[in-house]
């Protein structure tokens, strides 16, 4: 029950209304009544309603008519149709046209309230995840963390954003890169501006040109018209160059040129464009190395690396592994319009122990897959990938076999003691018995600690 849900009741009979009236009211609702559907539609024009109690048969405008007003003027609204003359067909009829119920007279209370009730909880679901799919679309470049290392690194992004000057974040594949490039774009004084970005292992060199510098026309067959790069294009905000070390060196040359000119030269053009671009790039590769072996130019990468930001892997702030899974739980629920809501204690272990090879995007695509797979409102073991599955199979095992039960208590009973500090009295409640079951347990395995306390 919420007492923000409005319900409206329409009833051509007095004594209906008023009754129903006064039972929503005592469930916490804000209640407006109609006497006929005239005046319900009235009421309709002006105010906004979680749900619609109608009765079906009324002179003028019935209760269809009501429904079919609501359907296109108020899609969130639930309509639940109440009538003396039920017949199957009516009741046909009303759900086809998006009714939320179909009750007939004579009702039990109890199941207008519980019907209610649940209409209201379905109009809150459905807009929550409105709301969430505007604060996603809205937020999608968010960098969720608490990680102490990460919150750090984001205020020193924050401070250069405010700058010009190019930047080069390095890190494994998955950790964020791209999303920390649209962060600092977001942030600083070109955030108004365009952001681009071009993976440079993605294309062959001569693509490559064409995409970052274009052509004019006639400028090679095929070009049947001017092409800007996207250099060009991306003057007055930020040009993401991910995978930078991938560039071939004639190309790093051409690279380096535009940077320090501020300018560029269309394939096939004999005047240069004057641009504006901050370029941030971007590696997974130790790039100080990828330089020594003389595979990147020295010059280029000291006009990229003017500020460096190095994002960990996932690996190493698995603080944050809870908190991803809940973003990432509450944004593929509302994309795929479902209600999974919770993680199982055996799947976030699981995912605590795991090394992450992905990273972030590797954790995305698990909880992805889980909501997908989920016909339940928690993602449990079987919903995640045959590797992850495999792990939790493993944790009952030891030298390749599998435990006994009294191995498996024993070692979940020290495991409790450890994570309780040794507190007897506090394990005992976690493990659900009495002291003296524990005491009892503590003998026969010979588990003894000196750091027990009682």
């Amino acid at each position: 029950m919420s007492s923000f849900a409005k319900v409206l009741v329409v009833d051509d009979e007095e004594i209906a209304l008023k009754n129903l009236q006064h039972i929503m009211e005592k469930e916490g609702y804000e209640v407006f009544g109609a006497q006929s559907g005239v005046n319900a539609l009235k009421i309709l024009k002006q105010y906004e309603f979680d749900v619609v109690l109608t009765d079906l048969k009324m002179e003028k405008v019935d209760g269809m008519e009501i429904l079919k007003y609501c359907r296109e003027n108020h899609p969130d609204t639930e309509v639940i149709i109440i009538t003396a003359y039920a017949t199957l067909d009516s009741a046909i009829k009303s759900m086809k046209e998006g009714a939320y119920y179909y009750i007939a007279k004579p009702f039990k209370l109890e199941e207008v309230r519980k019907i209610v009730r649940e209409a209201v909880e379905k109009v809150k679901l459905k807009k929550e995840n409105r709301e969430l799919r505007e604060h996603l679309s809205k937020c999608k470049d968010e960098i969720i963390t608490q990680n102490i290392f990460m919150k750090k690194m984001l205020n020193t992004a924050r401070q250069a954003a405010q700058t010009d000057c190019n930047i080069l974040i390095t890190g494994e594949t998955g950790t964020g890169k791209g999303l920390l490039a649209k962060y600092i774009h977001a942030h600083s004084r070109r955030a108004n501006g365009p952001f681009l970005a071009i993976n440079c292992g993605a294309f062959t060199e001569e693509l490559l040109v064409s995409e970052l510098f274009g052509h004019e026309k006639g400028a090679f067959t095929g070009a049947t018209s001017i092409k800007k790069g996207l250099i060009e294009m991306a003057s007055g905000g930020t040009l993401f160059l991910d995978e930078i070390t991938e560039m071939s060196l004639n190309m790093q040359v051409k690279l380096l040129r535009a940077i320090q000119e501020r300018e560029v030269l269309r394939l096939g053009a004999t005047t240069a464009i004057n641009v504006d671009v901050r370029f941030i790039a971007a590696t997974n590769r130790d790039i100080r190395e990828v330089v020594k072996k003389g595979e990147f130019r020295q010059d280029l990468y000291y006009r990229l690396n003017v500020i460096s930001f190095h994002i960990p892997p996932l690996s190493e702030r698995k603080e944050d592994i809870p908190l991803l899974c809940q973003y990432f739980l509450r944004k593929y629920s509302s994309l795929m319009n479902k209600n999974v809501s919770k993680i199982s204690s055996q799947v976030m272990e699981i995912l605590k122990q795991y090394d992450f090879p992905g990273n972030v995007r590797e954790l995305e695509n698990i909880i992805e897959r889980g909501v997908a797979l989920s016909s339940r409102e928690t993602i449990e073991v079987e919903h995640l990938p045959e590797d992850l599955q495999q792990m939790s199979i493993r944790t009952f095992r030891k030298d390749g076999k599998f435990l006994t039960l009294e191995e498996q208590e024993k070692a979940y009973i020290e495991w409790v003691l450890k994570k309780t500090g040794g507190n007897k009295k506090r394990a005992a409640q976690v493990l659900g018995i009495d002291r003296v079951s524990l005491w009892r347990k503590l003998k026969k395995y010979g588990i003894t600690k000196s750091n027990e306390r009682q």
